[in-house]
């Protein structure tokens, strides 16, 4: 039985010398902190054993057992999501057990093989899936066993998630293609896409968003080629090579997912006479050295962090209500470049 707790938002904001005003918009997620006060709040609470409310929805009487079904593989940003949820879960007394599958890559059948070892005390489960018609019948059997479940990064709509964590997909797409624009500043030419996988929702609606805003605002900028790479840096090289060679005079490369070390290996290789503007996804270590080096121009980070700790919320809130409820949790996106690379 886990004993009440007995923290309160006065309690916090003395402990690391802040306005109740600030903790109540850290503890609830609202703009208007820094980060590191954000840091200095949630050690407290965790400290004080205080666990935030998000959108008022009620905690489980009882500690929950959880389960994430991750394609890890050698995803640098999912090897940081699964690290943060492990460690987050690991500080919460409402959290019995806490394990990562790492899945066999991004295919339905890899999902279906994973759930098959699903711990029959689990109640809650975080899922990263394609939005595919066997996908949806695997996490509808989930939900009809009783099992809570969220959605990860992109989201699968047709499922009966109790929730999405993540950023807007779509709009990080747009955003990818605004700063593309302003930093080539009214020049003309081509660009170069490498998709992740079309398979996933996220990655699909963060290239209609580029190709949205391009159109609308940069007529002056066509992409030539957009290869999908199934997250795999070695075709990730093998297309940034070959764009550079058929475009010398490339202006722009945008990596929708996880295939940023093959295009920074093939930019590096090359050493074309003009760099391209390089736009990534997710702040990694690979990442912060493209930044500095001046390999990479932006990073739009999804920030594993929050997306780890916001997941594991809902899911115990989702837990704790009579019935599931359907929900959006979008994680703002942070910008990136070289000037503000975070320290942590």
């Amino acid at each position: 039985m886990t004993a009440p707790m007995k923290a309160t938002v006065s309690d916090i904001a003395k402990s690391c010398g802040l306005s109740t005003a600030t903790v109540d918009r850290v503890l609830n997620n609202r703009p208007g902190a820094s980060a590191a006060n954000r840091q200095r709040v949630m050690e407290a609470a965790k400290q004080l054993g205080y666990l935030p409310v998000v959108d008022q929805v009620a905690l489980p009487s009882r500690p929950a057992h959880l389960e994430f079904f991750l394609p890890i593989g050698s995803n640098a940003f999912m090897i940081d999501l699964a690290a943060h949820i492990e460690d987050y879960a690991a500080r919460l007394p409402l959290v019995a057990s806490c394990r990562i599958h790492n899945l066999a890559g991004i295919a339905p059948g890899a999902l279906q093989a994973a759930v098959e070892n699903l711990s029959l005390r689990a109640n809650g489960v975080g899922v990263i899936a394609v939005d595919h018609p066997r996908t949806r019948n695997i996490l509808r059997e989930i939900v009809e066993a009783g099992i809570r479940l969220v959605t990860m990064i992109s989201d699968v709509p047709g499922a009966p998630r109790s929730a999405y964590v993540g950023i807007d997909n779509r709009v990080a797409g747009r955003t990818a293609a605004l700063l593309m624009g302003r930093f080539l500043g009214g020049r003309s030419g081509h660009l170069a896409m490498v998709v992740g996988s079309r398979s996933y929702r996220g990655h699909e609606e963060r290239e209609m968003g580029f190709r949205s805003v391009l159109g609308e605002e940069f007529p002056n900028l066509t992409i030539s080629s957009a290869v999908e790479i199934n997250d795999e840096p070695e075709v990730s090289y093998a297309a940034t090579m070959r764009a550079l060679h058929n475009e010398p005079e490339l202006l722009g490369i945008y990596c929708v997912g996880a295939g940023r070390s093959g295009v920074a290996r093939a930019l590096r290789e090359a050493r074309p006479q003009r760099k391209p503007i390089f736009i990534c996804h997710d702040l990694t270590k690979e990442t912060r050295g493209y930044l500095v080096d001046d390999l990479l121009d932006v990073v739009i980070d999804q920030n594993a962090r929050l997306i780890a700790e916001q997941s594991v919320i809902r899911l115990l809130g989702s837990i704790a209500s009579s019935a599931p409820y359907l929900t959006r949790k979008f994680i703002e996106p942070r910008l990136i470049l070289r000037e503000n690379v975070p320290v942590q």
